[in-house]
């Protein structure tokens, strides 16, 4: 798909002949200096996570000299899995929003995508 992502996710043609994933795909990400030695840990509970919710599990590359953003909106994933709030700030937590769904292993929480633009909403 991209060279972002660690594996190739199966993409089939739909009835227009664009390509479509098989399942949905979410991206896993652990922040190795915050998690430290628990980050193997946080990789497995990440993807026991995206495996209940049918999410097909893509990393990024350890090598990407581009930021988080940057790569889900190159992978083009449904979702980002963290192990905890405390491996994004609050800024790239809304970034991320705008682009795909934000789920967390613990506590566990789903942050849904904004969708239409939160510019109009009076909350």
């Amino acid at each position: 798909m991209t060279e972002v992502l660690s594996k190739q996710v199966a993409t089939t043609p739909n009835f227009e002949g664009v390509m479509m994933r098989a399942l949905p795909t979410a991206l896993g990400y652990v922040d190795d200096e915050h998690s430290g030695v628990g980050a193997q840990w946080d990789r497995a509970q990440i993807t026991r996570l995206a495996r209940r919710l049918g999410y097909e599990l893509v990393w990024p590359q350890d090598t990407s000299p581009l930021d988080l953003i940057d790569q889900v909106r190159t992978a083009d994933v449904d979702a980002v899995v963290v192990p905890s709030l405390n491996d994004l700030d609050a800024l790239t937590l809304d970034r991320l929003m705008d682009l795909c769904d934000v789920e967390v292993v613990a506590p566990r929480e789903t942050f849904a995508r904004y969708f239409g633009g939160r510019h109009g909403c009076p909350a």
